[in-house]
């Protein structure tokens, strides 16, 4: 059973849950697609119907962020598992397949990012095959669907950015012989050492958000979206 939280359900595994989940996909053949979404994409997904279509649609939908725990919470519906950051996802399902000699195909970024991310990624994960990397400026999606099915990878990590990566897991799915797709926004640059992730104590605190601003400013537009979403969860709780 999910979550809703403003038109997005969401799943209460934890962080465990979802990588154990995410396993047994790869391990059974199975086909399936994973979402992370913040309060900025479920802000966006209420006005965007194939978005909010899309994320729904996944197998697992994840919360990145504490303001989807915030919510949870206020709409008397919390997620007890706590927030699963896409990159922890990721780290944590990577190790996994490193010990199983599972591989991954990486998809985004810049041009050269998605291969530096996987050389290091290799040496972080010796077990693990990097059977694949492209950056996320293709245009013809035939071809790197091609590209991708020839590598056979068990899990492809699209990092599109949103709403493109939700829209193209839902709409390429069924086309791809991979077992797991899941997007995951910048990880790959964190990856690749061509962004910084927040100190540990802003990880802790769950407030990533704010250092990202006090390092970028210009991001105020986009995180002004935030308390919007904190009011309108407020509104539908007193409206219920």
């Amino acid at each position: 059973m999910r979550v809703d939280v403003l038109g997005v359900g969401f799943d209460d595994v934890g962080a465990e849950g979802a990588v154990l989940s995410a396993f047994e996909v790869i391990n059974g053949g199975g086909k399936a697609y994973v979402v992370t979404p913040n309060p900025e994409i479920v802000w966006m997904a209420r006005r965007d119907n194939a978005l909010r279509a899309a994320i729904n649609g996944a197998d697992l939908v994840l919360p990145d962020g504490i303001g989807i725990i915030l919510g949870g919470r206020i709409l008397g519906t919390p997620l007890h598992g706590g927030r699963v950051p896409g990159i922890d996802f990721a780290s944590a399902l990577l190790e996994k397949l490193s010990m199983s000699g599972g591989s991954v195909f990486l998809l985004g970024a810049k041009p050269g990012v998605a291969e530096i991310a996987g050389g290091k990624l290799k040496e972080k994960y010796p077990g693990l095959i990097i059977s694949g990397a492209a950056d996320g400026y293709f245009t013809d999606d035939e071809y790197i669907i091609d590209r991708i099915n020839s590598a056979k990878p068990h899990a492809l990590f699209v990092c599109l950015g949103s709403p493109k990566q939700e829209l193209w897991m839902a709409e390429n799915l069924e086309k791809l012989n991979v077992s797991l797709c899941a997007g995951l926004g910048g990880s790959l640059d964190v990856f690749a050492g061509t962004a910084k992730r927040a100190p540990a104590m802003f990880q802790k605190l769950g407030i990533e958000w704010l250092y990202r601003l006090l390092r970028d400013p210009r991001r105020i537009g986009r995180m002004l979206k935030l308390p919007l979403f904190v009011l309108a969860v407020i509104w539908k709780r007193a409206k219920s």
